[in-house]
């Protein structure tokens, strides 16, 4: 019978309402744990809300006061005067100046460049280029490069290398030792660098322009930068792109000088090349000193302090530094409310969670999970006890019903044989005798049934004495298949004996022992049917004395093997076939075969029969 089947068992209506009465307290425990951890979240919530305007104001505070600062120090600023973070430009009569240099990969405007002028090199080019004589011109041109003004020779150098492959190594060494002069429009060390890359083929002096290039060592224009950055790479064997930040800068620098005519000061955002960057200037005498600076930096700044994740739009609501929280979950502060350049979000950090939060609502949690526990285990012990109690009952009824009739057929045997012999009705000597040998077979039935029952009754209250002695088992398996002769004659059912003659003795009570193996012979001679032979076999195995009852009944289900040890239980067998019995035989065994330090266990399969085996200590022979 399946677990569930077994609770549907009566009483139902009373487990029933047990159960609907749980069901109700744990819903309304649930529920109440629920709302009293929604409760504990608002709580939360609007202290969390409290805390982060609390930091808002403080980071609105923090940013003013920062932005100012910057606006204080560009007043001041030089050319020295450390970048703040980010790109300083400083706008004058003389142009524009940057620091850190190396942040501007390439310029705006180019400061007036030192080159030689052009007719300088008539008389070469017309030998080069119309009379088409580049000897004649390369001597036109080493004399030019032998004149004291670094520009003339660096515009000789340059032509002689062009017409004179064998000195155009030598030319363009010379000419990349001449700093501060242009050549062809460019830094001359520059051009002649890149030359020497291309005539030596050499990596390494292709890296090293390339750093130059990072490092801003010559005023570039933003194409001349393009240019020589793509041949410094293509030589160096990696083309790659020049840092984004850089470039952003360099780009910035640009808007500004277009913007130079703004006013006296200001604070924008602008998106260059797909990335936010903050200006700040301030202008005066002449003089305009901007600051370009990336949002997060500032932000980062403010925020260092504080507990929280702050975050900054542009007007348009794009992010410019640090993620906004989901809708609900963060202090806005608009560019009106803070007199600040951008909206602000201040959010609580995800991983933030005060300790006295999180034990509080573990413990509410926690206390309403073991209450539920705690209700639900009580419900079902005690539904089970209910259960038991139940099956108690009913095995009890069911027993005094079995025993009730199993007294009653002696009984009412033993009445009618008394009443014809009283009355004289009986036709005959031999008649007679039949009816006393029935009597006696009657009273002997009725007086094991007696027997056995105080047996069993002596055994559970501890009052049975045993009398241990040393028997042999053979014997006492003989002795018992004797005492069943009578009962089989004529049936069609048989004993059959197996064993070792010798060497099987057990120290044990021989009337126990008896009772013991009769009952399990008894059993497997009513649950065969006839014509059927029963086995009984022993012998040592593994220092122990094994004796087998075997039969060819119906078997036993694995759900009932362990149940028909228990007193009042009696098998889906007996009830099916009709089995006489008091339910109390095998739990007797049991009782017996513990008592003498045995065990008993059953190998059955339902259809093909049952086998118990007892298991008992032998007595070891000196």
């Amino acid at each position: 019978m399946t677990p569930l089947a077994q609770w549907l068992k009566p009483p139902r209506s009373l487990l029933l309402i047990l159960f609907l009465l749980t069901l109700v307290s744990v819903s309304a425990l649930g529920w109440l744990g629920w709302r009293l951890l929604d409760q504990d979240r608002m709580v939360e919530n609007q202290r969390v809300r409290e805390r982060l305007e609390q930091a808002a104001d403080g980071v609105t505070a923090t940013l003013r006061g920062t932005l100012a600062d910057i606006g204080d120090r560009l007043s001041a600023a030089s050319a020295q005067t450390p970048a703040l973070d980010g790109l300083l430009l400083l706008i004058d009569e003389e142009g524009l100046t940057a620091a850190p240099a190396e942040r501007l990969l390439y310029r705006p405007v180019l400061a007036a460049r030192v080159e030689a002028g052009a007719d300088l090199f008539d008389e070469g080019e017309r030998l080069e280029f119309q009379e088409a004589q580049p000897r004649s011109a390369a001597e036109v041109y080493r004399g030019l490069a032998g004149s004291k003004d670094a520009a003339v020779r660096a515009g000789a150098l340059l032509r002689l290398a062009r017409v004179s492959r064998p000195d155009a190594a030598g030319a363009y060494g010379e000419m990349a030792a001449l700093a501060g002069v242009d050549v062809a429009g460019a830094p001359a060390e520059l051009v002649a660098r890149h030359a020497l890359c291309e005539l030596s083929g050499r990596r390494y002096e292709a890296e090293a322009l390339r750093r130059d290039l990072l490092a801003a060592r010559w005023p570039l224009s933003k194409g001349q930068f393009e240019f020589y950055w793509r041949e410094a790479t293509r030589l160096a064997g990696h083309e790659e792109a020049p840092p984004a930040l850089a470039v952003a800068f360099s780009d910035a620098a640009a808007l500004v000088w277009q913007d130079r005519e703004a006013g006296p000061r200001g604070a924008r955002t602008v998106w260059v090349d797909g990335r936010p960057l903050f200006f700040i200037w301030r202008a005066s005498g002449g003089r305009r000193a901007v600051l370009v600076a990336e949002p997060p930096a500032i932000l980062k700044q403010a925020c260092a302090e504080l507990d929280v994740l702050c975050a900054v739009a542009d007007n348009d609501g794009r992010m410019l530094a640090g993620q906004a929280a989901g809708a609900g979950r963060a202090v806005v502060r608009t560019a009106a409310e803070s007199q600040l350049p951008w909206t602000l979000y201040v959010a609580d950090a995800p991983a933030h969670k005060a300790a006295g939060v999180v034990a509080r609502q573990r413990f509410l949690f926690s206390g309403t999970l073991v209450m539920v526990v705690f209700l639900i285990a009580g419900t079902y012990f005690i539904a089970r006890a209910i259960r038991r109690e139940a099956e108690v009952a009913r095995v009890q009824s069911e027993f005094v019903s079995t025993v009730s009739h199993e007294f009653r057929s002696p009984l009412t045997s033993l009445r009618q044989l008394s009443e014809i012999l009283v009355l004289g009705r009986v036709p005959n000597e031999a008649r007679r005798q039949v009816y006393y040998e029935t009597m006696v077979r009657e009273t002997a039935r009725l007086q094991r049934l007696v027997e056995a029952l105080l047996n069993f009754g002596r055994m559970e209250a501890g009052a049975r004495q045993y009398r241990f002695e040393e028997i042999d088992t053979a014997d006492l398996v003989r002795r018992v298949a004797a005492e069943f002769e009578e009962q089989l004659s004529g049936t069609g059912r048989r004993i059959e004996l197996q064993g070792q003659a010798s060497g099987c003795g057990i120290e044990a009570d021989p009337e126990a022992m008896s009772v013991a193996l009769r009952n399990l012979v008894d059993n497997a001679l009513k649950y065969s049917p006839a014509p059927a032979v029963v086995r009984v076999e022993w012998g040592r195995e593994n220092g122990r004395v094994a004796i087998r009852v075997r039969d060819c009944g119906a078997g036993i289900p694995e759900a009932e093997r362990k149940a028909i040890f228990r007193k009042f239980v009696r098998g889906s067998a007996a009830l099916a076939g009709n089995v006489k019995g008091s339910g109390v035989g095998l739990a007797m065994v049991q009782h017996i075969v513990a008592a003498h330090g045995g065990e008993i266990a059953v190998e059955s399969e339902p259809g093909k029969g049952s086998t118990f085996t007892l298991r008992l200590k032998a007595v070891e022979k000196a």
